[in-house]
Formats: structure tokens, C-alpha cells, sequence
């Protein structure tokens, strides 16, 4: 088994992986102040809490977005299990052939569930991944990273909104019953998950346009089954993406494929 970790600037995602299937999934909120060995308390908790014991990772891999972390979170991972941790990054083979106009500004995420994406479904695919940003990536039919957009995250927008407007108040983000909101919560309820799931569906289209054949659309992140429950494109949900992508990645770069 390994441990795969995904860093993201709201949450960090901790799995344990082996041959495809996942031993537990845990998400704690990210903290750029929090030291190695806090971070190393935390993963032997999420350890202990899912009946697992460190002896049973033979290494670990990291994506991460938030480079401030790498450092505190590969420590944390060697006191941990005993195994320094892959990082996602320059140098790491991940099989991904990337036709975009800088491959190096790629982010390790959108690389990882990429990867996955290619493995696990019919190609062209469109990969949404709903965080604290919200990306759409396109691999077209040939296996090529092709590009995609990022726009705001739900939450993001969310937040910027009630900032912003001193009349509005912070809200559950949750569907109301319909998309013609007669208060101010449902109204706002409704933009939020309504709109977000009309501009994926938007964008979705436009972007069909531009690539060769029907792609196969799949979601992921923690914010993914709040919205694309609501959108008219038929999206395959699957909260294990990334993770699956980080194992394929670990496993390309262990000296018996390297060779």
C-alpha cells in the first residue's frame, strides 16, 4: 500500500492505495503554519482511525499546489512510515504528453487526474475538478493534454459574494427547490449551485466544439457532488481520482519501470 496525499489550498487529502482500491480517504483543512511533526500527529492519527498500522505503506507520493507545504509534509511522511515520498513535479515520469504553450505551468493536480482519467476511461475526456478553484482539463482522443479553464471555486465565489455585499449573509450551500428564489437564501442558493452548474455545462459544450469526438466528462474534488448532480451533461463522479492517478504516477517511477 502506499500513501497518497493531494495538497490543496483549502483541504488536504490523505488516502491510502494499493492496486487501484482504497484503504481509507481522510480530509483536514490545510495550514501552511502547521509544523512536520504536527502534520506527522495527524497522518499516524488518520492512520489509527481507518485500523491501519505504518508498517503496511511500502512509500508515499505527494501532489501538491502548495509548495510552502512539500517540505513539512515529506518529513511528516518519513517519521510516519519510514519512506521518503514521491513529489509531483520536474523529473517524476507520469506518461502524460502535455500540447500546452509552457508544460512546466501545469499544475501536479490537474497532471494527476489527468493521468487517472486516461486510465480508467474512453478518451477524448474532460476532467472538472471543483476545489478551491474549479478547473476543466481536456485530453483529446490521442492521449495529449490539450489544455482548459479555471475559474473561481464555488466557495470562493461564495465567500467573495457575502464579503462584498453588506445585505448578504453567509449561507449552507445547498440546492433550494427551485431555481426562481422568493427570499434572499434560496436566491443566493440558487446562483450558486444553479449558476455553477449551468456555467459547466456551458463551458462543457463550448469546449466539445473545439476537440475530435464525444468526450467521456468526469468530476472530482470535494465540492464536485454538490453541483454536478445539477448539470444537464451526463459527468461521471469519482471522489478516488486523484488518488488512482497518484499510484499509477508512484508506480512509473519505481526503479523496475525505470529500467
Amino acid at each position: 500500500m502506499i500513501l497518497a496525499i493531494d495538497a490543496g489550498n483549502t483541504n488536504i487529502v490523505f488516502g491510502g492505495i494499493t492496486n487501484g482500491k482504497t484503504a481509507f480517504i481522510s480530509r483536514i483543512g490545510t495550514d501552511r503554519n502547521k509544523t512536520a511533526d504536527e502534520y506527522a500527529v495527524q497522518i499516524k492519527i488518520l492512520l489509527e482511525l481507518n485500523g491501519l498500522s505504518s508498517k503496511e505503506f511500502e512509500g508515499g507520493i505527494i501532489s501538491s499546489v502548495v509548495p510552502q507545504l512539500n517540505d513539512s509534509l515529506c518529513l511528516a511522511v518519513r517519521k510516519v512510515i519510514g519512506h521518503q515520498p514521491l513529489i509531483v513535479g520536474p523529473g517524476i515520469r507520469t506518461g502524460l504528453n502535455i500540447k500546452i504553450d509552457n508544460p512546466a505551468q501545469l499544475g501536479s493536480d490537474l497532471v494527476v487526474g489527468a493521468v487517472a482519467a486516461i486510465a480508467l476511461y474512453p478518451k477524448p475526456l474532460m476532467v472538472i475538478d471543483m476545489g478551491t478553484a474549479t478547473t476543466i482539463c481536456v485530453v483529446d482522443k490521442d492521449g495529449c493534454y490539450r489544455g482548459g479553464v479555471i475559474i473561481p471555486g464555488v466557495k470562493v465565489s461564495m465567500d467573495s459574494l457575502t464579503r462584498n455585499a453588506a445585505q448578504l449573509q453567509g449561507i449552507s450551500m445547498e440546492a433550494p427547490k427551485k431555481s426562481i428564489g422568493t427570499n434572499t437564501i434560496d436566491c443566493m442558493r440558487s446562483g450558486i449551485v444553479f449558476g455553477n452548474a449551468a456555467m459547466l455545462d456551458g463551458l462543457l459544450d463550448r469546449m466539445a466544439l473545439e476537440i475530435d469526438g464525444t468526450p467521456t466528462v468526469v468530476a472530482t474534488g470535494g465540492l464536485s457532488p454538490l453541483i454536478i448532480p445539477y448539470c444537464r451533461h451526463n459527468i461521471i463522479l469519482n471522489d478516488e481520482l486523484l488518488l488512482y492517478g497518484l499510484e499509477i504516477i508512484y508506480r512509473k517511477n519505481q526503479p523496475a519501470c525505470i529500467q
